[in-house]
């Protein structure tokens, strides 16, 4: 599998916006994204005007990194959506929040994505009672994921659909993610209209 092995801040630059990949920095006014409006490279060329093509490319691109997940992983999430009932961005939203990797991020167990998935393919984990290494493992509603009691946890406002019982170190799904508990940006709208054409 391809994937990025660069500087982190070098993506959210090119994308213009915060996405929160390398956890307290993005938080502190050390991020790069606020202390250098350019985009990165060696002339720091002004932004074009982008076409409407390009306003759904870049959307994708943005929702890839948010998730460190690579092209033929989007397809799979959006042609999962597509065959759902409902609205299809939200679907596909929720299905990537859902990732046990995502969740680790949401509930405070790690600080970026890239840790968890580093703390998940360590075997840190038990999802009902087995060891899970797979960071793209979809979660349902009931399973409960248990980690060592010593672990750091990172203050964050959790979602109202995971519940955390610190004494017994077991963190619980209690319910699907809304659209509204998504914390970046995004607009699930242009991915789907990219894959839609």
């Amino acid at each position: 599998m391809s994937r990025y092995a660069g500087p982190k801040c070098r993506l959210c630059r090119s994308s213009a916006v915060k996405l929160f990949l390398k956890g307290e920095k993005c938080e502190s006014p050390k991020c790069p994204v606020v202390r250098r409006q350019s985009a990165p490279g060696q002339h720091k060329r002004s932004r074009q005007k982008v076409s409407d093509f390009g306003y759904h490319l870049k959307e994708k691109q943005r929702v890839k990194k948010i998730y460190l997940i690579n092209e033929a992983q989007l397809k799979k999430y959006y042609e999962k959506s597509r065959q759902r009932l409902g609205n299809t961005g939200e679907i596909m939203l929720s299905l990537l929040e859902r990732r046990f990797d995502n969740v680790l991020v949401r509930s405070g167990l790690a600080a970026s994505h890239a840790q968890a998935r580093q703390i998940i393919r360590h075997k840190h984990f038990k999802v009902n009672g087995r060891i899970v290494d797979i960071p793209s493992f979809l979660l349902k509603i009931g399973d409960k994921i248990s980690f060592e009691k010593g672990r750091l946890l990172i203050e964050v406002t959790r979602p109202v659909w995971l519940s955390l019982d610190d004494k017994k170190a077991v963190l619980e799904i209690t319910g699907l993610p809304k659209r509204e508990d998504v914390k970046e940006e995004i607009n699930e709208q242009l991915v789907v209209e990219y894959y839609s054409r």
